[in-house]
């Protein structure tokens, strides 16, 4: 099965649309920085917090680079959810300085 993707400029157009995004990085990646608006479930603690995820559209799962969150869409549309990786994750969207609010790290 082959992970749906979608690129940062069409994730941020989508963002402005109120979707909902899934960060699925470490507590300290988060507190690094991160998108306004983002909901924080690190990769590990997904399936305790099932009941945390929006289930009626589509989300968008982000991380640092796109690994980890293509794990965590595969598990989640296992689940039921329409889930679509962000491709190359947080660190292309701050290469191509989007917003996001910058952390105390």
């Amino acid at each position: 099965m082959e992970t749906p993707e979608i690129e940062i400029h069409e994730l941020e157009r989508r963002l402005a649309g109120g979707a909902p995004l899934l960060d699925v990085r470490e507590d300290d990646e988060w507190a690094t920085a991160h998108i306004d608006g983002a909901s924080h479930i690190a990769l590990g603690t997904i399936p305790d917090r099932l009941d945390e995820i929006p289930s009626d559209g589509p989300i968008y799962v982000i991380c640092a680079r796109g690994g980890r969150s293509a794990r965590a869409v595969d598990f989640l549309r296992e689940h039921e959810f329409e889930a679509i990786n962000v491709a190359g994750g947080m660190m292309a969207w701050l290469d191509a300085q989007k917003p996001s609010i910058p952390g105390s790290i």
